[in-house]
């Protein structure tokens, strides 16, 4: 193997960020993707590490939890589409030092830069899902889902409504994410009120919606991660076209409670029953 493009961890990110380019979610600089490496993969990618590291940044935050561990992050202010064609400008690999509280570049961004701004709300939110996981779950995922984003212009933003119209939506979603969706209002982007609001719904959530912003989700693997997200997004697109078909009106019929309960039943999931037992108000619509 010539060059860290042959270790597997690095292929697949890279994969996942074209995936996520193809599906239309990451305009510009839009959107980011952090992974929580597992030892053998830092020991296959060291040999491909700088000889010297680059300094020591403050996070800003601190997490017990993450200490000495590295991460894969996408650059601040890089385009999420030239990850494939120039990795080592686009992404880097940072080591957390042995307080949780700063990190530094051990590889990648050879033209300079820093791991993407909303860095601090991705390693915050990695340490509340390595906590609530037993540290199961590895990746952190930011994208401007277009079809997520326009219903939070005209729905309560409320995790029982947003989760119930996803549910009704497509059969599968209640399976995918049982647990529900959680809901942020709007904040400002990379700062420390969206990263603790946030961190508050990972307690319980695989995914948040950023209201009038994007989805941010959590998953074990690169492919359940992309998956979660594809499918609320389906589902999101479908409510659309359903509320617009329909003068913006509830559709006429819909996946009712009983059929969800019978999808948990059979599927063997259990299902968020505060939010199957949610009675919506006539705002709600779902």
């Amino acid at each position: 193997m010539n060059n860290i493009f042959g270790v597997k961890v690095m292929d697949d990110y890279i994969r996942m960020c074209h995936d996520g380019v193809r599906q239309g979610w990451h305009e510009r600089n839009g959107g980011n993707l952090t992974y929580r490496m597992k030892e053998e993969e830092v020991a296959e990618c060291r040999p491909y590490f700088k000889a010297e590291p680059g300094p020591w940044v403050e996070l800003g935050v601190q997490a017990d939890n993450l200490k000495g561990e590295y991460f894969i992050s996408t650059g601040s202010g890089k385009f999420l589409q030239n990850v494939g064609l120039e990795p080592q400008n686009s992404i880097c690999i940072v080591e957390i030092n042995e307080k949780g509280d700063s990190y530094r570049i051990v590889w990648g961004l050879e033209n300079g830069g820093r791991p993407t701004s909303e860095f601090p709300t991705h390693f915050m939110n990695h340490s509340v899902r390595k906590r609530v996981t037993n540290g199961v779950n590895r990746v952190i995922y930011h994208a401007h889902t277009p079809y997520v984003i326009a219903l939070t212009y005209v729905l309560p933003l409320k995790a029982e409504v947003f989760t119930r119209m996803l549910w009704k939506s497509a059969t599968e979603c209640c399976v995918v994410f049982p647990g529900g969706v959680g809901v942020v209002p709007w904040m400002v982007p990379g700062g420390p009120e969206i990263a603790r609001a946030t961190c508050v719904l990972m307690e319980k959530y695989d995914a948040a919606i950023w209201s009038f912003h994007g989805l941010f989700v959590s998953g074990p693997d690169f492919d359940t991660a992309f998956g979660l997200m594809h499918t609320i997004e389906k589902a999101a697109q479908i409510a659309s076209i359903a509320l617009s078909a329909n003068g913006g009106r509830a559709p006429r019929q819909m996946i009712t409670d009983d059929n969800i309960r019978d999808i948990g039943r059979d599927f063997g999931v259990e299902l968020n029953e505060e939010i199957l037992n949610y009675k919506p108000d006539g705002n709600d619509m779902f």
